[in-house]
């Protein structure tokens, strides 16, 4: 078996979607579905098992000798979420439990950290994952802080000589963008929450540069197809010796105004765009920049390309967007 956490959310179900499609027959979702269309992300897959997180615990003692590995990608995933002890629960303390249940039964384990951990990446976006190169980073917020506690405590334990999974891989995911991500509300990408706006011919909203840097849409991020995050995640499966923390964007910072354009060229339309201020009470913690390096994950040996902007977007607009059923 391979256990999925978050696996009817955004990433975890295109990683579900994925093991279907190599032929995996026993991968199991752990996640809770709520109330709105989360349920939407999952009703193509066949899991072999749904099972609620706090289920998971007695079903990983029932099913130990049977478990391949574990995709921790269940979390609290909000920038906004201001529930300091609800993110310590969920990211820090369900972390570390599955961290000593792999340990303990010899399971590899990977999980997802956030590129929040590096907050404004005045002290870069190196993904030094030691003792040392961890504790010079300062997040931002509350998510990215609970993000960058779990990755400090396997750097902590590693350093120490502790016991540790047979192989162990943190990933810090920069801006995730693509199919399956509709159920987040305001905490989809740009792409998806601006496209039917966009389909309707009306405008798409982008906010004013406050920094005399950037111009207006030109402000950075490192966008990332999710289809490459999962390629990723996949190949470390296949590579059982690789271990560490790892940077998962495309090493390519493109601005606001690149990623609206593609979806505008994608639709065959003319860009619109409408200039709203940053709110006041992000201003002063808005990122102007940020991009992966990402020479650790070629030195561990993965060379595949990512998909520019153009591609990524296109692929995501022509094939899930704008068609009758945007799930895979």
């Amino acid at each position: 078996m391979i256990v999925v956490t978050g696996g009817a959310g955004f990433i975890g179900s295109n990683i579900v979607a994925e093991l279907e499609g190599r032929g995996e027959t026993d991968v199991v979702i752990c996640d809770w579905l709520g109330q709105g269309d989360k349920w939407r992300n999952i009703s193509k897959r066949e899991p072999a098992a749904l099972v609620f997180p706090e289920q998971l615990p007695d079903f990983l003692e029932a099913n130990a000798s049977k478990i391949r590995a574990i995709f921790h990608m269940g979390a609290v995933t909000s920038t906004m979420e201001t529930d300091a002890d609800l993110l310590v629960a969920t990211n820090v303390h369900l972390s570390t439990d599955l961290w000593r249940w792999c340990t303990k039964n010899e399971v590899p384990f990977i999980y997802a950290s956030s590129a929040a951990t590096y907050g404004d990446g005045s002290n870069g976006f190196a993904d030094d994952g030691s003792v040392a190169g961890l504790s010079r980073l300062r997040p931002m917020n509350p998510y990215g802080w609970s993000k960058h506690l779990f990755d400090r405590k396997v750097a902590r334990w590693v350093a120490d000589g502790a016991p540790t999974p047979p192989q162990w891989v943190g990933l810090k995911f920069f801006n995730v963008y693509g199919p399956h991500e509709y159920h987040k509300g305001p905490m989809q990408s740009l792409v998806s929450k601006s496209f039917s706006a966009a389909a309707a011919g009306e405008p798409v909203t982008l906010f004013r540069s406050h920094n005399s840097n950037y111009p207006d849409g030109g402000q950075m991020r490192d966008f990332v197809y999710v289809q490459d995050c999962v390629s990723v995640l996949l190949w470390f499966l296949d590579q059982p010796e690789v271990t560490g923390l790892f940077n998962l964007g495309t090493g390519k910072a493109r601005s606001f105004l690149d990623l609206m354009g593609s979806m505008f060229a994608a639709l065959g339309k003319e860009p619109s765009i409408e200039w709203v201020d940053t709110p006041p009470e992000i201003r002063d913690r808005y990122q102007y920049h940020t991009q992966a390096e990402m020479g650790s994950l070629k030195k561990a040996g993965y060379h595949l390309e990512f998909m520019s902007v153009e591609d990524g977007v296109g692929a995501y607009v022509r094939l899930f967007l704008a068609t009758d059923d945007p799930y895979r």
